[in-house]
């Protein structure tokens, strides 16, 4: 499943302590492969620590971030989202990112912060639970979908149980890969389906 990486824009991956290590990893592999450059973005120069103990040298800080510069923002999950405002900044810059016509994508607790800032009151979008976003106040209830992933637009949404659909999303989104080709990829990395490996072997991914 090797394929040759083409000129792409970088992608933005934020990073901060308590980060699931769990929930980009399939994301950021294959937008890699795909020959998207992947920069770690921090709220500081800082070195951060992911819930499994990884360190992280941040690439960039949120003041370095232009939105022109970049293909996608990815928020991941982080216990921060759910104890303070520490990681509002972040938030703030995907709203900055989804004005200018750039994608944002987040997972897990990282959508408990876009509701803060009120991103999710107009778009379709999924979490862990619906009531894990209500408990933030924000108004977009009503366009909660019970799902694995979603995307409206621009956004992509996703439960912490579902690193795989989010990156099926995005992978989607940025049109790594499509069609058939993101379905047999989806249930390789889901659903271990060695006739899906099959058919990302004859289309050369």
């Amino acid at each position: 499943m090797t394929r040759k990486p083409v000129d792409r824009k970088p992608v933005y991956l934020a990073v901060y302590d308590t980060l699931a290590d769990w929930e980009t990893g399939h994301t950021t592999a294959y937008l890699a492969r795909a020959g998207h450059g992947i920069r770690t973005v921090g709220a500081s120069g800082d070195p951060v620590r992911t819930i499994g103990g990884l360190r992280i040298q941040p690439d960039l800080t949120l003041d370095d971030v232009r939105p022109e510069d970049a293909a996608l923002l990815i928020l991941p999950g982080a216990d921060l989202w759910d104890t303070g405002d520490e990681l509002a900044p972040f938030a703030r810059t995907a709203r900055e990112f989804l004005a200018a016509g750039v994608p944002v994508a987040a997972i897990c607790g990282a959508t408990a912060g876009l509701a803060r800032e009120g991103l999710l009151d107009d778009r379709a979008h999924t979490s862990a639970v619906s009531f894990y976003l209500a408990a933030t106040g924000y108004a977009g209830g009503d366009r909660y979908v019970d799902t694995d992933a979603v995307t409206d637009g621009d956004l992509v949404t996703a439960g912490p149980t579902e690193p795989v659909a989010f990156a099926r999303e995005v992978l989607g989104l940025l049109g790594v890969y499509e069609g058939e080709v993101l379905d047999a990829w989806y249930r390789l990395f889901h659903d271990s389906d060695p006739g899906a490996y099959e058919v990302l072997e004859a289309a050369g991914k």
